[in-house]
């Protein structure tokens, strides 16, 4: 039987020769995914578009020991996506595990949205994530194998008043996952999605919450290691997190 201190090491070593791409890595949510995945041996690249709050990250990343690339690019834009991979693939090596984690929260009903507001949330959150899977996969293709992690929403799976453009850009997220999952199953990659409810973060969410009734970025975090570090064998398609209380 393994000792808990041999069981941990184990764990620490559990991404050992992966490269992974978080995508908005820089803070809230994606830096706590970053830095989770770093503490499993994987090297690790960020992108996002405050270079103040990618060095800062960065850094973390290297006092983990990780190998990381840091890189400014807008997400929405095909151009600097291609830049994107291509400076991660010759600093680090081929992506194994992408985690497509951008996002933006816009609120209101819908008749008092603009149309401006609409094309940035659906870009950011939706458009983002075809555009850099569509960069990743045909390496993972030829390799056979990889992991594609999307980070959505409980929004994705139900309504409310006032989410009408950031519902519509998650429920077509899920769409989006499960079709790429059943194309890309047979060559060995994993698409799967996390859905968490409420997190304390900077994200414009729907006004103050309850700190004791959301959930941490840690949490979300947590989900992705558990879905990066699963068998080989088998497929986690989909998460529901949700804070332990009510708020």
């Amino acid at each position: 039987m393994m000792s808990i201190n041999e069981t941990n090491g184990e764990m620490r070593q559990a991404l050992r020769g992966k490269i992974a791409l978080v995508t908005g890595g820089s803070r809230g949510i994606g830096r706590a995914i970053a830095l989770k995945l770093a503490s499993l041996g994987a090297d690790v690249a960020i992108c996002g578009r405050d270079a103040a709050k990618l060095k800062e990250t960065e850094s973390q990343l290297r006092e983990q020991g990780a190998r990381t690339a840091a890189v400014i690019a807008d997400v929405t834009k095909a151009a600097e996506i291609t830049r994107l991979v291509e400076q991660v693939q010759t600093e680090l090596g081929p992506i194994g595990l992408l985690v497509n984690n951008a996002g933006l929260g816009i609120f209101g009903p819908v008749h008092e949205k603009s149309e401006e507001e609409w094309d940035r949330l659906v870009d950011t959150n939706l458009k983002s994530v075809f555009l850099v899977s569509r960069a990743v996969i045909p390496g993972m293709i030829e390799r056979g194998g990889g992991d594609v992690i999307n980070i959505s929403s409980l929004a994705g799976k139900s309504v409310f008043a006032g989410g009408g453009i950031y519902c519509a850009s998650k429920w077509g997220l899920q769409g989006l996952s499960g079709c790429m999952a059943e194309e890309l199953r047979d060559h060995g990659i994993r698409v799967s999605t996390v859905c968490p409810g409420s997190v304390a973060t900077e994200f414009s969410g729907r006004g103050p919450k309850d700190a004791s009734k959301v959930l941490k970025p840690e949490d979300v975090a947590h989900a992705v290691a558990m879905i990066a570090t699963q068998g080989e064998q088998s497929f986690l398609s989909e998460v529901h997190l949700r804070p332990v209380r009510r708020g």
